[in-house]
């Protein structure tokens, strides 16, 4: 399946797994994939998760690895969990521990140009960047290319948040939206109350609509789309029968 080839996705600050879930989705379909993971044990089952078309990486390392500078963590490929600080003067697109060509976008040395407004020097981009909240996607959008899309995927960015940096970049053309995700199931997670549709939701379920935010909804800007079986959903109630006054009511024919 090609349906995403030749995008370029970062992924970061998921704590969960829907940030490796929309990386898989992303893969699966021919896109190239920078995806960080904060604990060597978390980089490592992504790795095997992954395999050779992302590149894993610690949270700290994703602007050296963007800019083409030295330090890059990534996680090892001999499947201990363990990770390498390696200089990455090896050649171009290639994971410093193996020479074997990398899934992120082509390095070419470049550092970045800061704050939110176009690039105007070569360097390494990327045209969707999925990222927990804006805290984590604000350093990185110096590295998005104009045109693209941000999608925020925890509960927690407000609406008007969302709205605000989707109007701040909407002069570059990079759409900014945002998934609600409620009730997803994950490991080790105590009993919760079922939502409308009578059962949790996956990662899986998130990453498709975080996908379709970021790919198909390409008119789609400032929205928060709940992925939650219908929790957020506003509560109605049926119409209260109307009320008759108090008092003798007299019969008219």
């Amino acid at each position: 399946m090609t349906k995403y080839a030749r995008r370029r996705a970062l992924v970061v600050g998921e704590a969960t797994g829907i940030g490796l879930a929309i990386a898989k989705r992303l893969v699966e379909g021919g896109a190239s994939v920078l995806l960080a993971a904060r604990t060597a044990g978390a980089r490592a089952h992504a790795v095997t998760e992954l395999g050779s078309a992302a590149r894993v990486v610690a949270p700290s390392a994703v602007e050296d690895v963007l800019a083409g500078g030295t330090g890059a963590v990534t996680a090892a490929r001999t499947g201990t969990g363990t990770s390498t600080s390696t200089s990455t003067d090896t050649p171009t697109g290639t994971h410093p521990d193996t020479g074997t060509r990398s899934g992120a976008a082509t390095d070419t040395g470049a550092a970045p140009r800061t704050g939110t407004g176009p690039r105007t020097a070569p360097g390494l981009r990327v045209d969707l960047l999925f990222a927990d909240a804006i805290p984590s996607a604000r350093p990185l959008l110096p590295y998005v290319e104009d045109g693209g899309a941000i999608v925020l995927t925890s509960p927690t960015p407000c609406p008007d948040a969302v709205r605000a940096l989707a109007a701040e970049l909407a002069a570059r053309g990079i759409r900014v939206n945002a998934v609600a995700p409620g009730c997803i199931e994950a490991p080790g997670s105590g009993a919760v109350p079922l939502p409308p549709l009578g059962r949790l939701g996956a990662a899986e379920e998130v990453a498709r609509a975080a996908l379709f935010l970021a790919t198909e909804a390409t008119f789609t800007t400032g929205a928060r789309l709940p992925v939650d079986g219908g929790l957020a959903r506003p509560c109605t109630r049926p119409p209260s029968p109307p009320r008759l006054p108090s008092g003798n009511l007299e019969h008219t024919p």
